[in-house]
């Protein structure tokens, strides 16, 4: 160095340069440090607990246990409806990765239809994070075998056992019983997440459905831990589920496969109700389906046979179907001119064969061409004469028409424990400008007084009205639940009884007694036919118009197709002494209620007293 530089160097400043870098240096060191150890101490001290849960969350899930559905059996404990085993492909969203690659890869392996996936798919947007969603119910062991030699490459698919609803009677009492079905999107909005976790099923339609929030039970929950792909090494802990209650019903299920075998053939229903109790013995519906599809998704193709099908196996005929009840009103309105004072037993008609209105030339006809001549209120009843009850149902009117056929039960809904009941028509005077528009004619109170023009009735309002008309007056409403686990089934309350006198009821009796007994009776030659009964009964025919026949005009079957033809309709109850059953019956297109309907009754009321013998159809 030369003597020049160290002249020019000045160590001092040197110095204090050197000593302030490292002080900076160390200062930035000794920050960076410090920072280090507080994020370490937030970490590992601090938020231990939180990433603790986060690293269990990874590893520990809470999974959903759906509670076995509560059974349903008959009054003698037959089981009609069970929840069988199955095994059931889910799939959790958040562990599978790339989901249409997973659907892809189990459409290869199963053949899945659209509509499967698509139904997943809707499940899975509704889906709440971490629960699994189901795929395809009820797996075969071929089904199970491919997935599980596949289960390297399923990331999130899940194999579980579950209980299935099974209906082991199926079509018998697929339209009281229902079924149950995919929740759909309507009813997810309405229902209780907590009450639904993991449950994917619901009562869709019958006794299913009315009886939903007690057969359903109370789901549970396990915490299980899995490994990196999702699946479940061990359970930690379990809260068991509560099992929905059991529901017993007043049905009889033998009784009802005579209902149901009596309509074999035709399209119909058949309603059965214990007098004393207001039980309903046998609700049958013709033709019907099975529901057993339905509980894990039918097919595109079945269920469009099913709707598509001119039978209309759907349809619930007792419960739902509204026809004209025809002369099966007859009783009803005989009572009510009895009743009001318009008629006594002796009273009589002459009936020519057609009836006319004051100041009017267009003639109401009698069934019977030719007139039925000289005929009371017993004869009316049991030779069906029209002209008799449209003599003193013009006489009444409507108002007294409507006021007694209410009081039976015609109009409006019985409140039997089943959903989506239709009330049927009675009209009045104030119902025809509200519904059609129109003022109230004379003609209409003609048409009434013999069951036909507006009014209409379902298969269970009929026996409903029969039991009242052989209970004398008194009202019970239809049940079908008899228990819910240990307990009764709530009934509303009784209405009022129907007061009429002993001896105006003592005469209907006698009526509807030679329906099926009197050498005249409508109903006689059917019934005596099937051979003697042990019993007394007493019915009454109906047969209702599907289409008009013009004035002058004759009605030909013969011109008719098959659904042009009329309904048959009968009621009746038994035994006459002591009632204990009451039954409705309509077959549609049946023609006569004599000759079709009548012979299904008499079969239900003879196997019901076979099957109890000694008066116990009731307790």
């Amino acid at each position: 160095m030369s003597p020049a530089d160290r002249f020019l160097r000045n160590h001092r400043n040197e110095h204090l340069l050197f000593v302030g870098r490292l002080g900076f240096a160390t200062a930035v060191m000794a920050l960076m440090v410090g920072a280090l150890v507080w994020r370490y101490f937030d970490l590992q001290i601090s938020r231990h607990g939180d990433f603790v849960t986060l690293a269990e969350r990874n590893r520990i899930h809470v999974r959903a246990i759906p509670p076995p559905r509560g059974l349903i059996f008959d009054r003698n404990g037959i089981l009609l409806a069970d929840n069988r085993p199955g095994f059931t492909l889910s799939i959790a969203v958040e562990r599978a990765g790339n989901l249409d690659a997973l659907l892809g890869a189990l459409d290869e392996l199963l053949d899945l239809g659209d509509s499967e996936i698509e139904r997943f798919r809707e499940l899975a947007a509704r889906r709440r994070p971490y629960e699994s969603v189901p795929l395809r119910y009820n797996l075969s062991e071929l089904e199970q075998s491919l997935l599980a030699v596949n289960e390297y490459r399923l990331d999130g698919v899940e194999i579980a056992a579950q209980l299935i609803r099974h209906y082991p009677l199926g079509e018998r009492f697929a339209h009281v019983l229902g079924y149950v079905g995919r929740i759909d999107e309507r009813e997810l909005k309405t229902l209780d997440p907590a009450a639904y976790s993991g449950i994917y099923l619901i009562g869709k339609t019958g006794l299913e459905r009315f009886y939903e929030r007690e057969l359903l039970g109370r789901p549970g929950a396990e915490y299980v831990e899995t490994n990196a792909r999702g699946r479940v090494m061990r359970v930690l802990d379990r809260v068991p589920p509560a099992a929905g209650a059991n529901l017993r019903l007043h049905l009889d299920a033998r009784l009802q496969e005579v209902a149901y075998q009596a309509l074999a053939g035709a399209r119909g229903a058949v309603v059965a109700i214990d007098t004393k109790t207001g039980g309903v013995l046998a609700m049958a519906s013709a033709p019907s389906f099975d529901p057993n599809p339905f509980v894990t998704g039918i097919s595109t193709a079945e269920y469009k046979a099913l709707i598509e099908s001119p039978d209309n196996p759907l349809f619930d005929r007792a419960v739902r179907g509204q026809y004209p009840p025809g002369s099966t009103v007859k009783p009803v309105f005989g009572l009510a001119a009895l009743d009001s004072g318009i008629a006594t037993p002796s009273f009589g008609i002459y009936d020519p064969g057609f009836f006319r209105l004051d100041n009017s030339t267009h003639k109401y006809r009698d069934w019977k061409r030719g007139g039925h001549g000289i005929v009371n209120l017993y004869d009316a009843i049991v030779q069906s004469c029209d002209v008799y009850f449209y003599t003193v149902g013009t006489r009444m009117g409507i108002d007294r028409l409507h006021r007694y056929a209410t009081a039976f039960g015609f109009g409006a809904p019985t409140g039997v424990d089943l959903p989506n009941e239709a009330a049927g028509i009675m009209p009045s005077r104030e119902w025809k400008p509200g519904a059609r528009g129109l003022a109230w004619y004379p003609g209409d109170t003609v048409n009434t007084s013999i069951g036909q023009g507006f009014m209409t009735a379902t298969p269970l309002q009929l026996a409903v009205a029969t039991s009242r008309i052989a209970m004398r007056g008194e009202v019970r409403a239809p049940r079908l639940g008899r228990t819910l686990g240990l307990s009764p089934v709530a009934n509303p309350p009784s209405a009022a009884p129907i007061r009429v006198a002993s001896e105006h009821w003592d005469e209907i009796f006698r009526g509807m007694r030679g329906v099926v007994e009197d050498r005249q009776g409508t109903a006689r030659s059917a019934i005596a036919a099937m051979g003697p009964a042990t019993y007394t009964m007493a019915g009454k025919t109906g047969t209702a118009q599907v289409v008009g026949v013009k004035q002058n005009a004759r009605y030909d079957p013969r011109r008719l197709t098959k659904t042009q033809l009329d309904h048959a309709l009968f009621i009746a109850f038994a035994p006459v002494e002591s009632p204990r059953i009451a039954v409705g019956v309509l077959v549609e297109n049946g023609e006569h209620g004599s000759s079709t309907a009548a012979p299904v009754a008499r079969r239900v009321i003879d196997a019901f007293m076979q099957f109890y013998p000694d008066g116990t159809g009731h307790e």
